[in-house]
């Protein structure tokens, strides 16, 4: 099962990466990334770090894959994603992100960004 705690829900994933996500993990849960406020001390990031930590685990107790390995997809603010990986990884759980091609398109004064579905590069 892989777990999406991201900005980006599954149902707004290309078709590339929903079905390579299948493909690779199964069931797709969507667990939405919070907000981390720029005015959050370390600590306070620290705290909601434990909160998400302590959500994942509980979640994968309560819904154990028997056919494919439970993984992370974790993708946002970096202070939150990086501490939260770190203490991911230190209880064995994989985590991965999404890697994109970046297309990009000037239209006048605007710029048109499409960002290309690649692969899930594992942490």
């Amino acid at each position: 099962m892989l777990l999406n705690l991201s900005n980006h829900p599954y149902s707004q994933w290309s078709e590339k990466q929903k079905e390579t996500a299948e493909k690779l993990y199964g069931d797709v849960v969507d667990l939405p990334f919070p907000f981390v406020r720029p005015e959050l001390s370390t600590e306070e990031v620290t705290e909601l770090v434990n909160d998400y930590y302590n959500q994942v685990i509980k979640f994968f107790e309560k819904h154990p894959d028997d056919t494919k390995q439970n993984v992370v997809h974790v993708q946002g603010e970096f202070i939150f994603v990086y501490h939260l990986v770190t203490l991911l990884k230190k209880k064995g759980v994989p985590c991965v992100a999404s890697t994109s091609k970046r297309d990009i398109q000037q239209v006048g004064n605007k710029k048109i960004i499409n960002f290309n579905f690649i692969q899930f590069r594992e942490y």
